[in-house]
């Protein structure tokens, strides 16, 4: 999702078949995300706007199918995150804590 990228704090997130649907934890299968930004900010916009989460998913199989890091795909799942930010960062979660933390954004490098 266009962060740093280090094996150390990364997590498995299930990109073409969800684990709540039984999706195998496997290379075809998914992604490696950075648990503390990516992964949890992901699911964190699936939770908000499930069409946002759709097309950054979507890029995300984009780059899997095509086997390399696309800089356009890079580029569109930003504008999504930008987006996202745009619209939603006014609201809290039930503890009052911002849903767009501020290191989702400064963390991001394109």
């Amino acid at each position: 999702m266009g962060y740093d990228f280090s094996l150390k704090g990364s997590s498995y997130h299930h990109l073409i078949v969800p684990r709540r649907f039984g999706g195998l934890t496997t290379y075809e299968n998914g992604a490696v995300l950075m648990q503390s930004t990516a992964h949890n900010y992901l699911h964190t916009i699936e939770k908000y706007d499930l069409d946002i989460f759709n097309c950054i998913t979507k890029a995300m199989q984009n780059q899997k199918e095509k086997e390399y890091i696309d800089i356009e795909d890079l580029k569109y799942i930003k504008a999504c995150l930008v987006y996202f930010e745009r619209y939603y960062s006014h609201l809290k979660t039930s503890k009052g804590k911002p849903i767009v933390k501020e290191y989702y954004i400064t963390r991001r490098k394109i």
